[in-house]
This record gives C-alpha cells, sequence and structure tokens, in this order.
C-alpha cells in the first residue's frame, strides 16, 4: 500500500489545480447554460470558447491532481509539459499585446472632457482583424446588448453637452453621438439635428449618423475607432495581469518540478 507524505510543492499545486478545475466546470457550465437557455448574438460568441477553455482547464487541472496529490509522474510530466507551453504562451501575448497597442492617439475635444477617434489611429493589426466588416455586426450586437448608449438619457432638453458628456467612455464617444467636426445641432443626449447651415464635413461618418437607437453610429468609422480604443485600454492593463499570471504560472512549474523529484524520492523509500 503506498504511503502518503505531505509535501508542501505538493500540496500546493494540488489545491491551485482544485481551484482550476472549479473554474473549469464553472465555464462549461456556463457554456451549456448559454446553449439550452439560448441568448443574444453577443453571448453566444463566447459559448464555443467558453466551452473549449473549461474544457482544457479541466482535463489540465486533472493532470496536475493526479500528478501532485496521487503521485502519478507520468500525469505531472503532461501537465508541467502543458504548463511550461502555457508560460511561453502567456510571455508571447504579453509581448505581442504591449505592441499592437503601443499606438492610438485620439483627437481631444476642448472642454467636452472625451477624445475621438479613427481606426487609423491604431495598429494595422487591430484594425485588420479586430473591427473588419466580418465581425463587426458582433461589435455592433455586443454594444447593443451592454446598452452603451442607454445612459445618455437628458433630462430637460438643454442643448449644452459639457454635462451630458463630460465623462463619456471611448465607445460612448464614438458610437452614441455624431462627430463633434459634423456640426450637427444637439436637441438631446440621442438626438441631433442637422443645421441649416448643412453639414460642416462631407465626412461619411456624417451621413452615417441616424437618431434612431439602433443606429445612431454604430457603422461610423468614430464608432469603431472608440471600441478599438477601448480594447486597447483593456488590453494594457489585462498586460500588467498577463505579467502577474506569468510569474504565478511560473512558480506552480518550479513546485510542480519539486513536485515530480518527491514522487521519485517516494518511489524509493517504497521499493529500494
Amino acid at each position: 500500500m503506498k504511503m502518503f507524505r505531505f509535501r508542501i510543492s505538493n500540496t500546493v499545486v494540488g489545491a491551485l489545480n482544485i481551484l482550476s478545475l472549479l473554474l473549469g466546470l464553472a465555464a462549461v457550465a456556463t457554456s451549456a447554460y448559454i446553449h439550452i437557455r439560448g441568448g443574444s448574438d453577443c453571448q453566444k460568441v463566447l459559448q464555443y470558447p467558453l466551452l473549449i477553455g473549461g474544457i482544457f482547464v479541466v482535463i489540465v487541472s486533472g493532470l496536475g491532481i493526479a500528478g501532485s496529490l496521487f503521485g502519478i509522474n507520468t500525469a505531472l510530466y503532461s501537465y508541467l509539459l502543458v504548463t511550461f507551453l502555457v508560460v511561453v504562451g502567456l510571455a508571447f501575448f504579453t509581448v505581442f499585446a504591449v505592441f499592437v497597442t503601443n499606438r492610438g492617439v485620439g483627437k481631444q475635444i476642448s472642454g467636452k472632457g472625451y477624445g475621438e477617434y479613427k481606426v487609423a489611429d491604431f495598429s494595422h493589426w487591430l484594425q485588420r482583424y479586430v473591427v473588419n466588416e466580418e465581425n463587426w455586426d458582433e461589435f455592433k450586437s455586443c454594444l447593443m446588448d451592454a446598452h452603451v448608449c442607454q445612459n445618455l438619457a437628458f433630462n430637460g432638453g438643454r442643448n449644452n453637452d459639457s454635462l451630458i458628456f463630460k465623462h463619456l467612455s471611448t465607445t460612448q464617444a464614438g458610437c452614441c453621438k455624431p462627430p463633434v467636426y459634423c456640426g450637427f445641432t444637439m436637441k438631446n443626449a440621442t438626438f441631433w439635428e442637422v443645421p441649416k447651415s448643412g453639414l460642416a464635413s462631407n465626412n461619411s461618418d456624417c451621413a452615417t449618423w441616424n437618431n434612431r437607437q439602433d443606429k445612431l453610429c454604430y457603422d461610423c468609422n468614430a464608432c469603431k475607432g472608440g471600441v478599438l480604443a477601448n480594447i486597447r485600454n483593456q488590453w494594457r492593463h489585462l498586460t500588467v495581469f498577463n505579467a502577474f499570471v506569468l510569474v504565478l504560472v511560473t512558480v506552480i512549474y518550479a513546485m510542480g518540478c519539486y513536485a515530480i523529484r518527491n514522487n521519485r524520492m517516494d518511489s524509493r523509500i517504497e521499493h529500494p
């Protein structure tokens, strides 16, 4: 009968993998819930990534638990191989995220408290693969599901945007109102009129604006620029988080190596 010996590295690796196992099961359950109950187009986009990611985490966590807590070195070797690949992948993604987010200068609107962005302000990779024509409909669906423009309702109808738009997000600045350079006259937060003198610019975004709540400026270049600015900001925060996770996974990898050594020592003691 195999004797259980308390090893700190094995216990820590096992405990962390039990936690990740629960997270993986939660992801699979969420994917199943979306499939059974249905949902918006935005939610359905997450269905398969959650399922695949959850199954991957469950399998890898199972290997880690079997190897660290039950002394199965074959499982632990497999776990360490996958962990090493994850470390390499995280390092690559961190460098890549810094590279693709190092550009993006929006035009600050004097006195308004927000900036307006254009797609050309961002890296070619973000332009080509994030807001291309193929997936923009999904982005619009997510924006509508999130009601990003509904909280701009205006009381009293005063023609003064300093109170309404002072703290707009980059997405709201691009999608929920016409660009400032178009010269529209504001009637309320989401209703604008062309001035009698006509539009101040012949930019395509000016003609794209529509006061309908399901249209607004969702098809504007400015909206895509605002979404890209938001993604850029999130990726910059994600880069910091990624660096922390990279250190954590590297520590787990090192503990896994110690766990293998512990398993070998236990095996020698039981089978001298």
